[in-house]
């Protein structure tokens, strides 16, 4: 997959698309639309990489006439929206008829992130879907769950991290045994502890299911510990940074911003929270009345740095081969946790050592 090479003022132009999108406002600076045709182009090929073209498309609603792109880019844009809200129809679909399938078991597994998130967005279609992740909290359930599965003869495949996943319905869906992307062994009774006392909540996706879901304190820790994971090895893109930033908007009051600062700090993850922060609020315009705490870091760069490079789970970025299978993709992941080293060092580095150690042998399995 080729990267694209976008100026500062082509990124610029996104990030206040996405502002105007995720929060249905007029942008400030309407002269970050002055762009080209071509500029345009690169723009919207940007929002492809980041996987945000439901969000930015939304975003062109609040602009003059003027300011618009060339049409022929918004008839694109049209057939990519509707393209977007096709899937996340078809993904409801097979959530319902998935949990409905646990359910004859006696089972209620926990949505991790997906549709879950997409319920805090004010247009929920528009944010564009990925696979279905799903956690079960202890054994007897996980046991139950691939025995349902493998009664109806679905083909199951097991991941070097210990998960599982298969296709339903055309969706490939993701069986967890940790709730959090947590890898510090000294801390997995704090996170234990964390998951007993804050538990979890439902919603319903229609009048027939309902969906059992993180409680708020857990669905932010796991949003933020789920990006850094990605940050530190082959990358992480703009979608769930707006999962976070909206998270935050509509879970704002819900959580206790001192006990949520103080777990932070125990987790060691205090600085990188900072930066987490500072993007939320200078490139995505979450209001700062709105983080879990205020606390942010002096600049954004560092994050924004690893976004731009790699896009959507770094599957754009130039220093990656995606088509590399076997010793030669483990090898490139390797690389990648090499040249993130200072990054690590300097935001997370307990979590990060033990995510390379975790992380690695399971690339050598």
């Amino acid at each position: 997959m080729t990267p694209i090479k976008a100026t500062a003022r082509e990124q610029a132009a996104l990030l206040a698309l996405l502002q105007a999108g995720l929060w249905e406002t007029e942008p400030e600076n309407r002269s970050a639309f002055r762009l080209s045709a071509e500029s345009w182009d690169i723009v919207f090929r940007l929002a492809r990489q980041q996987t945000v073209t439901g969000m930015a498309i939304r975003g062109l609603h609040y602009l003059p006439g003027s300011l618009l792109p060339p049409e022929s880019l918004l008839i694109c844009g049209a057939a990519t929206t509707d393209a977007i809200e096709r899937k996340n129809r078809q993904m409801n679909q097979a959530l319902e008829s998935l949990y409905a399938a646990f359910r004859e078991q006696g089972l209620q597994p926990i949505l991790q992130k997906g549709q879950g998130t997409a319920r805090f967005y004010e247009q929920p279609l528009l944010r564009e879907s990925g696979d279905i992740d799903l956690y079960f909290h202890d054994r007897p359930s996980w046991e139950k769950a691939l025995a349902c599965l493998q009664s109806r003869q679905i083909r199951i495949n097991r991941n070097a991290d210990g998960s599982l996943s298969y296709l339903w319905q055309g969706i490939i869906v993701e069986h967890h045994r940790h709730l959090f992307d947590l890898y510090n062994p000294s801390l997995q009774r704090l996170a234990h502890r964390l998951e007993q006392a804050k538990g979890f909540s439902r919603f319903a996706l229609s009048s027939a299911t309902e969906i059992s879901v993180p409680s708020p304190f857990l669905d932010l820790l796991l949003q933020n510990l789920h990006i850094l994971k990605h940050a530190l090895s082959r990358g992480i893109g703009l979608r769930q940074l707006c999962d976070l930033a909206r998270t935050c908007y509509r879970l704002r009051g819900d959580i206790d911003p001192a006990e949520m600062k103080a777990i932070y700090r125990e987790l060691g993850l205090a600085r990188w929270t900072s930066l987490l922060h500072r993007f939320l609020t200078d490139c995505l315009g979450l209001p700062a009345s709105c983080l879990p705490y205020p606390e942010t870091a002096p600049s954004a760069q560092p994050l924004a740095d690893i976004i731009w490079r790699g896009g959507n789970f770094g599957q754009y970025d130039s220093g990656l081969s995606h088509e590399a299978t076997g010793w030669q993709r483990k090898w490139q992941t390797a690389r990648s946790f090499g040249r993130n080293v200072r990054f690590a060092v300097r935001y997370a580095p307990k979590e990060a050592s033990w995510f390379f150690i975790q992380l690695a042998k399971g690339q050598f399995k």
